[in-house]
This record gives C-alpha cells, sequence and structure tokens, in this order.
C-alpha cells in the first residue's frame, strides 16, 4: 500500500548514520540534514524551480527557488525494524521547531488524503521550505521517501538615512523590516544596522521626533500580538536611546496585527505585516 507524506524543515539533527556507499553516483545529503538510520540515496536533482506546498486542509502555495530533491529508500537487509510514516515526520517536526521553525499543516490520515506535514523556518541567510513527500510502504513500515529542500533568500532591507527622511517627508512614515528573535523582543545581530541609520537619521535631523510602531502578523492571540508589537517598539526606542538619542524624542506603541498592509494567508503576507513603522511626529 502507497504512503505519501509531506515534511518542512531545516537544520535538522537526526539520530543518523550514512551508507555512501549505497548512494547513485553524485547524489549526497543536504548539507542542513543528516538522514535517518539506514536509509540510502537513489537519485538526487539540483535546479531553479517551483515547488507545492500544503499550507492547510484547504490550501496550497507555490514557492520558487533553488530547489533540492532526495530520493531515500530503507535499507532492510540490515535486519532492523523499519519505520513508520509518522515517526519519519516526528523527527522533522522535533528538529524543525528546536530551532525556531514552525509547523503549519500535519496530516497522518491517510484515508481522507494524502499523509502530509509542512514546516517553514527562516535564518539570517535563507528561508527553507522542505517537503517530505512521496511515501511508498505501509503505515508501519516505510520503503521510501523523497525530501524536498526550497531555498529561498529572506526578506532583507538596506536603508539609509537619507532615505528614511525622504520617506518621512513624503509619507509621514516608513515600514521597516528589522528582524527580532522568534516570539521575543530581542534584536537580532543582522538588523542593528538599520537601527543605527534610525539614529542617524535622527541625529542629522535634531528637530525630528518620532513615534516607533510594531506590527505583526495574526499568528497567534490578540493578547499575545498586542504585547509582542509594544516590546518590540520598546526595543527598538531602547537601543535608539542606547545610541545617544534623547528619549523625549521618542514614543512607541503597539499595534499588534490589527493593522495589515497584505495578506495573512500566505507566509509572503505575514512576513510583510511583521514590521516597525517609523512616524513623523
Amino acid at each position: 500500500m502507497k504512503k505519501t507524506i509531506i515534511a518542512l524543515g531545516a537544520f535538522v539533527i537526526l539520530s543518523c548514520i550514512a551508507f555512501a556507499q549505497n548512494d547513485a553516483e553524485g547524489c549526497k545529503d543536504h548539507p542542513l540534514f543528516t538522514r535517518l538510520t539506514n536509509f540510502y540515496i537513489t537519485e538526487c536533482s539540483e535546479n531553479y524551480n517551483e515547488l507545492e506546498l500544503r499550507i492547510n486542509s484547504e490550501k496550497t502555495e507555490k514557492k520558487e527557488g533553488n530547489l533540492f530533491s532526495i530520493t531515500y529508500y530503507y535499507d532492510f537487509d540490515k535486519g532492523e525494524k523499519a519505520r513508520s510514516p509518522l515517526q519519519v515526520i516526528k523527527n522533522y517536526e522535533n528538529a524543525v521547531v528546536n530551532n525556531g521553525g514552525s509547523m503549519l499543516y500535519r496530516n497522518i490520515n491517510s484515508q481522507d488524503a494524502d499523509v502530509e506535514a509542512t514546516f517553514h523556518l527562516s535564518t539570517k541567510e535563507k528561508e527553507y521550505w522542505v517537503k517530505v513527500g512521496s511515501f511508498g510502504g505501509t503505515v508501519n513500515s516505510v520503503e521510501h521517501f523523497t525530501l524536498y529542500i526550497l531555498e529561498m533568500e529572506p526578506m532583507k532591507q538596506e536603508v539609509q538615512a537619507s532615505d528614511m527622511m525622504k520617506a518621512l517627508n513624503k509619507d509621514g512614515f516608513i515600514a521597516l523590516y528589522i528582524n527580532f528573535e522568534t516570539g521575543k523582543s530581542d534584536i537580532k545581530p543582522e538588523s542593528q544596522e538599520i537601527v543605527k541609520q534610525i539614529a542617524e537619521m535622527l541625529k542629522q535631523n535634531n528637530d525630528l521626533k518620532i513615534s516607533i510602531e510594531g506590527h505583526t502578523d495574526n499568528v497567534g492571540s490578540d493578547k499575545s500580538n498586542q504585547t509582542l508589537s509594544e516590546n518590540r517598539a520598546k526595543s527598538v526606542m531602547n537601543a535608539l536611546i542606547a545610541l545617544g538619542i534623547d528619549k523625549t524624542r521618542l514614543k512607541s506603541k503597539g499595534w499588534g496585527a490589527s493593522k495589515p498592509i497584505a495578506d495573512n494567508g500566505t507566509e509572503e503576507g505575514r512576513a510583510k505585516n511583521r514590521r516597525v513603522e517609523i512616524v513623523k511626529i
């Protein structure tokens, strides 16, 4: 009986052992993953392509990027008990969540639909979507599966103090994509330069006063999003004060998920909604 499972993830650290001597010529594990014990690679590919991912029970999304495809088969000659599809999914789930990623969808009831799980992870360098599917075997014994790893460049923003000032004079505000630790208000190192540019803008314009306003996507409760947006705005304000900006020139406010600028139904939209706006007072 054939089963299908999808899983997403990155930076997976699984109990594993390599069977390079059995792998197809030119094939190897993706650098982010180590393989499950007693599996070997029968085919692989890498190119820029499209990958369809299931986001929930009623919706799929197509993503484009550098796509790796690796097919693993189980070596039954090792005489060890094979894994179930659920065991494979749980390995990826635990690894992704432990590294700050999230599970968007999982279904293990193959009578209703394909057995699938979808995960997503963003890092400083890249955004990763990984799909584990095309499972062969039974509900208790996996014969083979294919691992798809899609690498995408994360949302980045490089903006100078002069650009910010032009936007404030023109529109009265500017939306900035400052990266914070997942679910926290700690500013990530890669976004410190944006904060420095805000400080530089304020130093170049001594009469300028601003409101720093945090926004989130709609994942989580209204209360937690409101608190998170407030704390992130305060975190940016405190970072500016630490850079020598007079606190009387600064205000902070959180809006939670109440003012989206993009569709919260897609990951791209949620990423745009997770922003900090600098508003001219």
